[in-house]
Formats: C-alpha cells, sequence, structure tokens
C-alpha cells in the first residue's frame, strides 16, 4: 500500500482492527480498539507535522500499543539496581515457597476469620498475634496495613485531643511527602516539639511534659543521619522519665529488625531491645528489614493493643489475608531460627567474593549475548539497603558493567524497561551496570535472553566477543 500524507487517508477505525486481529488473533477486541484508536490519535499528530505513514506501519504499532494494554499494569521485573529494599519495585522478595502458601489461601476459602477448633467466628488477629508477640518479647501485637497506619492508629487510640512530646531533630518525613507532624495532626493529637534540630535532651522532655500530656514519643530516623554537633536521648532515659511522671513511651522504630543486625559500622536498634527497655508501644514496617510483606506492626503492652484493636480506626487499616498468610509464614522463619533463608537476609549478608564469581560469570554470558556491539566488564561497587533503611550504610559489591558500542546506554536502558520482565538497572559513566546481590534465584541465567530480546535491534548475529575488562 503507498504512503499515507494526509489525515483524510488515514484507515477506518475497523479496517485497521481487522489487520491487527489478522496479526494478533490472541489479543482481546478490548484492547485491540484502544490500540487503534491510539495509533490513529498518535497518526494524526505525526501527520500534522508532516510525517509519512503507511497502513502497514500503522497496523504493527497498533499490535504493540494492543499487546501493551492487554499485560498487567502491575508486573514482575528483575532487580539489577544493587538496592535491596527497593521501594518503587515493591520492597523485600519473598520467597516460593511463602508464595505458594499466599496463592493457596487466595486461591479459595481460608480461616481468615474462623476458628476451626471452636466451630464458629474467629480473629483475623489471633494469625500473627501471637508469632510477634514471641519473636519481639511484647505482651501483646497488632498488625495493620502498613507502618504509617500503625502509627496513625496508635496515636488516635492514646492521644487524641491530647499532647505527644517529641524531638524536633525526629520529626522525619516518611515517604511520599507524609510527615510525623502531618499523621499526627489527623489522629487528632497536638504535636509538642521540644528540644532542637541537632540535639535534644532529657531536661527538654520534661519540660514539655504537664497536664495535657499523653505520651513520650520517640522516632528513629531511619532514613537519614544527622551527623556532628548531635545529641538524642537513650531509649531507657525516656521510660525512666515517663514512668516517673505516669505517661506511656511510644517509640516507632520504622525498619523493624528482628535479628542482630550491623553493617558497614552502622548497627540498627532491635525491637526485641527497645521491648526490653520498657516502651509501651512499638511500631514498625513489615517489608523493610523484617522481609516480609507490606504491613504495619505494633507491638506493646496488652492493655494498649487491645485499646487499639476496639478503635473505629482499626477496621479500616486491617490487613487482608494475602497478607497475614504471607506475614504468618515470614514470622515463623524467626520463631524457627531460619530467618537467614528469607532472601533479603540472604542479600543483606552475601559475601562479596562470592557476588564476584557471580558477576564474572554473568559477564561471561552478556559477552556471548553482545559479542562486539559492547564492552562488558566486571568492576568493584556499592549495594544500598533502600526502603529508608541504614542510609548511609553501603555492602560492598561487584557488578557487571555493559558499555554500548552503537547506541547511549540511556537507549539500551530504556529497552530493557520496555522488555518481558523488564530489567531495571542503573546507568553510570556511560554505562548499564548490573549488580547480582539483587538477582533472584535463577536470574542469573535468565537474564541474558531477556537482554538478547531487548536489545536484538542494536545486535548482529555471528558478531565476534567483545573486549574484556580484567579483574
Amino acid at each position: 500500500m503507498g504512503e499515507i500524507a494526509e489525515r483524510r487517508q488515514l484507515p477506518a477505525v475497523q479496517r485497521l482492527m481487522e489487520a491487527v486481529q489478522r496479526q494478533a488473533p490472541d489479543l482481546p477486541r478490548h484492547w485491540v480498539h484502544r490500540g487503534v484508536a491510539e495509533t490513529l490519535e498518535a497518526a494524526r499528530r505525526r501527520l500534522e507535522a508532516g510525517g509519512r505513514l503507511t497502513e502497514e506501519a500503522l497496523a504493527a504499532e497498533a499490535v504493540g500499543r494492543a499487546r501493551a494494554l492487554d499485560r498487567p499494569h502491575l508486573r514482575p521485573v528483575i532487580n539489577a539496581t544493587g538496592v535491596l529494599i527497593h521501594t518503587n519495585l515493591g520492597r523485600s522478595p519473598l520467597p516460593a515457597d511463602i508464595m505458594a502458601h499466599v496463592a493457596a489461601v487466595a486461591a479459595g476459602y481460608s480461616t481468615l476469620e474462623f476458628d476451626l477448633e471452636a466451630g464458629r467466628r474467629g480473629s483475623r488477629h489471633d494469625h500473627v498475634a501471637g508469632l510477634l508477640a514471641e519473636v519481639s518479647g511484647a505482651e501483646a501485637a497488632l498488625v495493620v496495613n502498613n507502618n504509617a497506619a500503625a502509627v496513625l492508629l496508635a496515636l488516635s487510640t492514646l492521644a487524641a485531643g491530647r499532647e505527644v512530646v517529641v524531638s524536633r531533630g525526629q520529626l522525619v518525613e516518611i515517604g511520599g511527602s507524609f510527615r510525623v507532624p502531618e499523621v499526627m495532626a489527623q489522629s487528632g493529637a497536638i504535636l509538642h516539639e521540644v528540644g532542637a534540630t541537632n540535639k535534644t535532651h532529657l531536661a527538654d522532655y520534661e519540660r514539655g511534659i504537664n497536664e495535657r500530656t499523653a505520651l513520650l514519643l520517640k522516632v528513629h530516623t531511619s532514613n537519614f543521619r544527622v551527623l556532628g554537633f548531635t545529641a538524642q536521648v537513650p531509649t531507657a532515659q525516656l521510660v525512666g522519665l515517663a514512668r516517673r511522671h505516669g505517661l506511656p513511651v511510644m517509640e516507632d522504630l520504622g525498619s523493624g529488625v528482628l535479628l542482630p543486625l550491623t553493617l558497614d559500622g552502622y548497627t540498627e536498634p532491635q525491637v526485641q531491645e527497645v521491648v526490653a527497655a520498657g516502651v509501651d508501644v512499638v511500631t514498625f514496617s513489615g517489608d523493610k528489614l523484617l522481609g516480609g510483606p507490606q504491613a504495619g506492626a505494633v507491638v506493646g503492652r496488652r492493655d494498649l493493643i487491645a485499646a487499639m484493636k476496639r478503635h473505629p480506626l482499626a477496621r479500616a487499616v486491617r490487613v487482608d489475608k494475602m497478607t497475614l498468610a504471607a506475614l504468618e509464614l515470614v514470622l515463623r522463619r524467626y520463631v524457627e531460627g531460619r530467618a537467614e533463608e528469607l532472601p533479603l537476609w540472604q542479600m543483606l549478608h552475601a559475601d562479596p567474593e562470592g557476588l564476584r564469581r557471580r558477576a564474572r560469570r554473568l559477564a561471561a554470558r552478556i559477552r556471548g549475548v553482545t559479542g562486539a556491539a559492547a564492552r562488558v566488564g566486571v568492576v568493584p561497587d556499592q549495594s544500598q539497603v533502600g526502603g529508608g533503611s541504614m542510609p548511609a550504610t553501603r555492602l560492598p559489591t561487584w557488578v557487571v558493567t555493559v558499555e554500548p558500542l552503537a547506541a547511549s546506554a540511556e537507549a539500551w536502558e530504556a529497552a530493557l524497561r520496555a522488555g518481558e520482565p523488564p530489567v531495571i538497572a542503573r546507568v553510570q559513566h556511560g554505562a548499564l551496570r548490573f549488580d547480582p546481590r539483587t538477582l533472584l534465584p535463577g536470574q542469573d541465567r535468565q537474564l541474558p535472553a531477556v537482554l538478547a530480546a531487548a536489545w536484538a535491534p542494536w545486535l548482529t548475529p555471528g558478531m565476534a566477543d567483545g573486549d574484556e575488562h580484567k579483574v
């Protein structure tokens, strides 16, 4: 067919749909129609700008658009960034056996709120509350849908209409422009700031206590560090002050680590240590250093946890059966002493020399894909914990570098994001970087084929091997 130079020459919607359906009969008609409509709209704009088109090219474009629309929007990706708890990529990965259990629970009916022994209605809290209390050492526990909800529920229950004393240096933004003062305002609690941004002393808290005070709040600054001329009050001292005034203490730990963790010289506070210090309510995330699904955990005094369960907001922020199914099995790993089997903990403690060997094997496979179209090497680098956890911590690693010779690194990176599955990598100094630390089991071997498909337009079959960076 000839060139299309004017809008009136564009094919009718039905004609283009028929052409698409001949090429891709598997595509649902709804997405074909959407793909054709988008293609024709884009074609009109190109013609107005002086472009030229063919009906064959329009049909191919419409097929591509329809296929993109037919794919689920929330999809698995390969994370080669070296950021372990990558918030944008779903944070902590879960092992296959746990996900198989989640799928089994989600696919049909379950014991979500049914007591099999008694034969009557049960509580969804029972599935994880006992495990969470056991592993944390607390009297009781509650799980909601994320840590911000945990903080909101605790403050709404314990401090609505009254003052909460908190250090000015701990008024953090927790992500997505949500800040502690805003969460507090939503709860109905009244913020009472004490101290300075860099230094807060016990005397500052004491001066802030009055007849309107409901509790003392400590917020772990897990997503940033203040260095230099700084001071914050140790948890034990804050608990002692609260006891003298008959007030509860609440601490938002954010990341919520349940095992001893020291990386790059920095030690993350453990939930068990905070509970043992006498903090009455502790909140933390399920999908950060815990290594589980998105959830907000609340552990602490039995009477305070019971009050939170009775609060109307508790139903609004409750967790669903899939979250509970995953979290229960993750917590069982902890109480059984098998938490190191979780993917996150394996990544955190991956041996740098082992990562170097993996990187070299991966580089050899990628070199077989790119041939002379790119320079492929292995260089030392640093992984990050991510997820607002241990922000200054860097983990030594080795990465595969791929420097395209006939295109930009940005073009190859964009092609990876458009692939199936999408691959998320970093671009630095004109080369793509692939960190094996965040590749899940099997992905070291899967990745080269995915790269070959994504980079096919730039690759020539039978190319000679590219240059190698010696390590």
